[in-house]
């Protein structure tokens, strides 16, 4: 089975018309590797060729890390670097950027460069103004928690209230840095706690 799938033309991507979403997914699944993190990945890069979520080109990552990830986890497939939605994301009004990469790395299970790109896609998608699952391209908020759990456990033990997780790593770096800027005495007693705590489909 050839693991191919063009997507340029004059540079830039084509729509896919002809592959859905499931289609490009299980394509990718049919070249991975089956460790965990190539499920979600593969949710992640499906979403992205049909310009669902808010990844730029390249995933947010350096052309060669592009490459890299595909080798790694989807051996043979073969995916150019632009990104069909035509995001593209504007890190000057990200101050927190390091702090969220130190952070998300304080917290990996297995440091590396595996790891190194999906924070990178973590953080780009906090960029995005939806739920960090939707602007990821995941497909479901269980899928985002259960790549967090495998990749950085102590995070999911930490939200241990189940709190939307955007919001969760914000107050995770304000805490680091002695800010608390909720003035509820307790989470329930909130009244802002839908905002953290509600559904996300």
């Amino acid at each position: 089975m050839s693991c191919t799938l063009s997507m340029a033309s004059n540079d830039r991507v084509e729509p896919l018309v002809m592959k859905s979403r499931q289609h490009i997914y299980e394509d990718l699944l049919a070249c991975a590797d089956q460790s965990p993190n190539s499920v979600w990945l593969a949710q992640i890069i499906a979403s992205w060729c049909v310009g669902d979520g808010v990844l730029p080109d390249s995933l947010g990552l350096n052309p060669e890390q592009f490459q890299r990830l595909l080798d790694r986890y989807f051996p043979g497939y073969s995916l150019a670097p632009k990104a069909f939605s035509g995001s593209s994301l504007d890190y000057s009004r990200m101050l927190e950027k390091q702090d969220l990469e130190v952070l998300l790395a304080q917290f990996a299970a297995n440091p590396g460069a595996e790891t190194e790109w999906l924070i990178a896609l973590i953080v780009a998608a906090c960029l995005g103004s939806d739920h960090l699952w939707q602007d990821l391209g995941l497909w479901s908020r269980s899928d985002l928690s259960a790549m967090l759990g495998y990749n950085f456990p102590e995070l999911l033990v930490r939200n241990s209230k189940d709190m939307k997780w955007k919001k969760f790593l914000y107050k995770q770096l304000c805490e680091a840095e002695g800010l608390y800027v909720c003035r509820a005495p307790s989470c329930e007693v909130c009244k802002d706690y839908q905002q953290c705590f509600g559904p996300e489909d």
